[in-house]
């Protein structure tokens, strides 16, 4: 009998069984757990030190640290889930700074009762998503409430990085004449979360657009060093990510609807929905913000990458010490592109 055995004498019924109270209770079965489950699909030197923390070296330069927390709905959804989800939104977040993203922490709360069938299929797609990333799970915890206070699975992930020596890709760094830039279609994220709530069905499929997104910042960097501002809309979407930039930077923000690509199936879907897609949350797209002389160079750059080959000059920066967002329409009008009113989507992330 080897140690493992000796420990747990049976394995965890992952196809049938479900989450109870003392998975989360500190014992033998949460060690189970945790072995069975976490460790063997994270698995690396690190986490299997079971260390309450985990401990790195790092290169020269300034650390960058970023929490998200994720209770979308449905955890399961075309083109993603929650697993993997929380992976690419908290590295996302970590390489807006223009940081190399380095290590991943997570935390689930978990309702009793929820099928463990279900669980391993999130763990599992978030190593997937973690190894397809390079940026492992390296700590990590869990805890279970009781059924009834809780929504199946929530999951809390932090992400640590290293900006390099010298670069400042900041919100508040935009100025007047700076040229603003998308990687591509907007709104994909959450019509697709809508879509498998409300049961509709378009003559294509919308699926999810998360993907992780430093290999496509770190190719912009690269290029173009001068970036200015680096945001992935997700909640909120387009126009509550650019509201910010504006307040934060001090200007104004003049777009070309004709410019921004949306999906005419998202379009259609929005219409439907009543939504307005520019509010609508992505989780694999970004906004980058660069000085004008720099702006072609940029593009090719975005447009070389597979997560930017759709990217689009999409307007300018302006003065305007109101620091409105305004766009250019269709219809040679103007409008004002506002902060988001209320909760458009909730649960969307």
């Amino acid at each position: 009998m080897n140690a493992q055995q000796k420990r747990f004498p049976a394995r965890i019924t992952l196809r049938k069984g479900r989450v109870d109270m003392t998975h989360g209770a500190g014992g033998r079965a949460m060690a189970q757990l945790i072995e069975e489950l976490f460790v063997a699909h994270f698995d690396n030197e690190m986490l299997r030190a079971m260390n309450d923390q985990a401990a790195f070296d790092v290169d020269a330069g300034r650390m960058v640290m970023a929490t998200d927390g994720h209770v979308v709905s449905p955890l399961f959804f075309p083109g993603g889930d929650i697993g993997s989800l929380s992976v690419h939104g908290t590295i996302n977040d970590v390489a807006m700074s223009g940081a190399k993203p380095l290590y991943l922490s997570a935390g689930f709360i978990l309702e009793e009762g929820f099928p463990l069938a279900d669980l391993e299929r999130i763990v599992a797609s978030m190593a997937r998503a973690a190894s397809d990333a390079g940026v492992p799970v390296v700590t990590g915890d869990t805890k279970v409430v009781e059924r009834g206070k809780g929504d199946g699975a929530f999951i809390t992930t932090t992400g640590v990085g290293v900006v390099p020596v010298g670069l400042d890709i900041s919100g508040g760094n935009a100025r007047p004449g700076d040229k603003i830039l998308v990687s591509g279609y907007l709104g994909d994220h959450g019509v697709a979360i809508m879509s498998s709530r409300e049961n509709l069905e378009f003559e294509t499929a919308v699926v999810s657009d998360s993907a992780a997104l430093h290999g496509l910042v770190a190719a912009m960097v690269a290029e173009v060093p001068a970036i200015r501002t680096l945001r992935d809309p997700t909640r909120g979407g387009l126009a509550a990510t650019l509201n910010e930039i504006a307040q934060a930077s001090g200007v104004g923000m003049r777009l070309n609807e004709a410019a921004i690509p949306i999906r005419a199936e998202v379009d259609a879907a929005c219409e439907l929905l009543g939504l307005d897609p520019l509010y609508v949350a992505n989780e694999g797209k970004l906004v980058a913000i660069c000085p004008a002389e720099d702006t072609d160079r940029l593009f090719a750059a975005m447009r070389a990458h597979p997560l930017g080959r759709d990217a689009a000059i999409i307007g300018e920066v302006v003065e305007d010490d109101m620091g409105f967002v305004t766009m250019e329409t269709g219809f040679g009008g103007t409008r004002i592109v506002d902060w988001l009113a209320g909760e458009q989507l909730p649960r969307i992330c």
